[in-house]
């Protein structure tokens, strides 16, 4: 069972979609997680980024816990029908943006078009920049070296079954400030060491179709 652990929707249940099509981060891990973020920068008023965001655990639970908004990033039908429905249970549509589509493109296409997509986020953080994002995907995942040289983000909470920031390509790129092991699952919180890569330095886009974007 998943639940929210703190803030304004404590204790409220989560939809987690059926099967293996997610791994919702546990209880456990999301607190040891936001005790981390929350001995370094305050979540009031913050605009996060959950990518590859299942059930949105990691995204509501920011939100419940002050943020002002958040972005959630998901490429399968399925599973953000039921993030869709965790958002509109907890009451948070007004501070949700849901976006269908492939994170590796999408934040490709954003950095294109600048910033946040249109809507109410776009007025919160002008700069496209978000105070932080979560990366939780399968642990079968290889692309993270492009992944963090896109990421547009003050802080990185990282999820996997290995250390992936400040580790071959992204070493250069983030500095690790905290890691922790828990079960299978390394989870890490890390800084930007450089500036935003100018479009010139961006890996190449994927091939894919355009990003949907899906309100609550």
């Amino acid at each position: 069972m998943t639940r929210i652990i703190a803030g304004s929707a404590k204790g409220r249940r989560l939809r987690v979609p059926r099967g293996a099509l997610v791994r919702p981060t546990t209880d456990r891990m999301r607190e040891s997680v936001f005790s981390a973020i929350s001995s370094r920068m305050r979540l009031e008023g913050a605009v996060v980024l959950d990518a590859f965001a299942g059930s949105g655990a990691l995204g509501l639970e920011a939100l419940s816990r002050g943020a002002e908004g958040a972005t959630f990033v998901e490429c399968r039908g399925r599973v953000i029908e039921v993030l869709r429905a965790n958002v509109a249970a907890l009451g948070f549509e007004d501070r949700a943006e849901l976006v269908r589509a492939d994170v590796l493109v999408w934040l490709k296409g954003r950095r294109r078009l600048g910033g946040v997509d249109g809507g109410k986020k776009s007025e919160m953080r002008d700069s496209g920049v978000y105070d932080v994002a979560f990366c939780d995907p399968p642990y079968d995942f290889d692309s993270w070296e492009r992944l963090l040289q896109l990421l547009p983000a003050r802080l990185l909470v990282a999820e996997s079954d290995r250390p992936v920031a400040g580790a071959g390509g992204g070493e250069a790129v983030w500095r690790v400030l905290y890691e922790k092991r828990l079960g299978a699952t390394v989870t890490q919180l890390a800084v930007r060491n450089s500036d935003f890569p100018r479009d010139s330095e961006a890996p190449e886009a994927l091939e894919a179709d355009p990003a949907k974007v899906v309100r609550p």
